[in-house]
């Protein structure tokens, strides 16, 4: 698995889209984001759709075609540094092959920050326009309005990457232990599972640091999705392992037979308690760059800094 093409950090007065590629975003929520955003000295423009509702389908923010227009207008404006979403929730599979990605790779690499259903479009951005994503906080995410932790690793990130090449966690231990290095990768299980067999879709994990979350999602469940990366072969050759949150889901005493049941025949080490995804304190982690993982130590050092 290669590493990929790292964009630009940001800099003071650098012009921040947000915009709604999944599920309905609520009006306060995305005010105090553009707020916390102006704050750290940057020119956040909302999308000219990102407060909309569907109306057939509630669980949308606005329909498929408006919501594509809006990352792909957001993606290819010059004055653009970076594009934020707002939220996860539902929809962004819906959009995916509706963006021009020729266009979009014709404008250039910048940054690109979301999370939960947005692992649909971390994978598409990896595999169509070859470029690092954050996974990390979203605009109008209670994880990002609601946690400081959560914003200074995010705003670390941004403009001062160096100062989080090291990523450590809080609460992470070893489930299997050992070193390993790779690229990192990832996301929400479900999503991961889901884009199995879909066009564009990467062939397997192979040579990667495979970072794992999930919310709302009972234990038979998530054992489904599992199963399914191992048939498919989507996990032959990943080289280690981060389990970050699973909010809302079984009690993780529960939940962690299971995990080590499915993972642990993989013979690599696997770091629980990563502290990224569903969680208030979320860490900011990169995809698609070269790092290694200390399942002992709980730590994730990047070979690079995320943003160049």
């Amino acid at each position: 698995m290669k590493q990929l093409k790292r964009p630009a950090r940001l800099a003071p007065g650098a012009r921040v889209a947000v915009v709604a590629p999944s599920g309905p975003v609520p009006g306060e929520r995305l005010r105090a984001g553009l707020d916390l955003l102006r704050g750290w000295g940057l020119d956040p423009v909302a999308a000219p759709h990102v407060l909309d509702r569907h109306g057939q389908f509630g669980y949308l923010a606005g329909t498929d075609a408006d919501r594509a227009e809006d990352l792909q207008r957001a993606w290819c404006d010059p004055s653009v540094d970076a594009v934020i979403c707002a939220r996860g929730g539902y929809g962004a599979q819906r959009m995916a092959d509706l963006l021009d990605w020729e266009e979009m790779r014709a404008a250039g690499p910048k940054v690109f920050v979301g999370f939960s259903d947005i692992t649909a479009l971390h994978e598409s951005f990896a595999t169509r326009l070859g470029l690092v994503t954050l996974h990390g906080p979203m605009a109008a995410g209670i994880d990002f309005i609601g946690s400081v932790r959560a914003r200074e690793h995010l705003h670390a990130t941004l403009f001062t990457p160096e100062r989080v090449q090291r990523i450590t966690t809080t609460d992470g231990k070893p489930l299997v232990p050992g070193r390993a290095r790779g690229t990192t990768l990832g996301g929400c299980l479900s999503l991961l599972a889901a884009e199995l067999g879909t066009p564009h879709a990467r062939p397997c994990a192979r040579g990667g640091l495979l970072c794992l979350e999930d919310v709302g999602e009972e234990t038979y469940r998530l054992d489904r999705y599992l199963t399914q990366l191992l048939r498919a072969g989507w996990l032959d050759g990943v080289r280690g392992i981060l389990l970050g949150s699973w909010q809302d889901c079984d009690p993780y005493d529960a939940l962690r037979p299971m995990l080590a049941d499915r993972l642990a025949p993989l013979g690599i080490p696997v770091l629980e308690g990563a502290g990224f995804g569903h969680c208030p304190d979320a860490l900011t982690i990169p995809f698609g760059v070269a790092a290694e993982l200390d399942a002992d130590a709980g730590t994730l050092t990047l070979e690079e800094p995320a943003l160049r």
